[in-house]
């Protein structure tokens, strides 16, 4: 029985060493044919003008950051009035013979959008320049031309006793009903 044993064991021992050579074999097959074998080049990447990316992001829509309420604004001195905390602001005048309408940037002293009387369109269509139904029309038109320039919010602070007129208060209604928001969204700090 030892002797079928022995044996046995020899036998087992034989057969590992057979398969640690092949597996040795074949891995030193494997690595001398990396030796001899290369990967295929690859090709150079054409990059084209229109393809090519700056190195330095310029926002080309300045107004999404106002938008976001993430511009910053001039908050002046405490004593100024008006205000200027404000992205876009509203100005109604009313004179002796004609209504105008103006919004102005925080930055700018030149109006960035303008509505009036004294323009041949709207003088035409209107019995009187300076009327109640003047307001409104003047109202309408600003708050077309506002939505077509992207401003949807605006400031407008009036003294309160001329904002309690009825001129005032028609052209206000005109101008909400027609898709802008009478106030600017709080300022985030990040």
């Amino acid at each position: 029985m030892a002797l079928f044993s022995d044996v046995c064991r020899s036998v087992r021992t034989l057969l590992g060493q057979c398969q640690r050579s092949a597996a040795a074999a074949a891995w030193i097959h494997c690595q001398s044919s990396r030796k001899y074998s290369q990967a295929a080049p690859e090709p150079e990447p054409v990059v084209s003008d229109n393809e090519a990316i700056n190195k330095t992001f310029v926002n080309r829509n300045p107004r999404n950051l106002e938008r976001m309420a993430l511009a910053v604004k001039d908050r002046g001195w405490a004593t100024v009035w008006p205000s200027r905390q404000y992205y876009h602001r509203l100005v109604f005048r009313r004179t002796q013979h004609h209504i105008t309408a103006e919004v102005f940037s925080s930055d700018s002293i030149v109006p960035v959008l303008s509505c009036s009387t004294k323009e041949w369109a709207l003088k035409r269509e209107l019995c009187s320049t300076r009327s109640v139904a003047a307001c409104r029309a003047v109202g309408e038109v600003l708050a077309q031309r506002c939505r077509e320039a992207g401003i949807t919010r605006i400031v407008y602070r009036e003294i309160p006793w001329k904002f309690r007129s009825e001129a005032n208060q028609t052209f206000w209604t005109a101008m909400k009903e027609g898709g802008v928001v009478p106030s600017e969204p709080r300022r985030k700090f990040i």
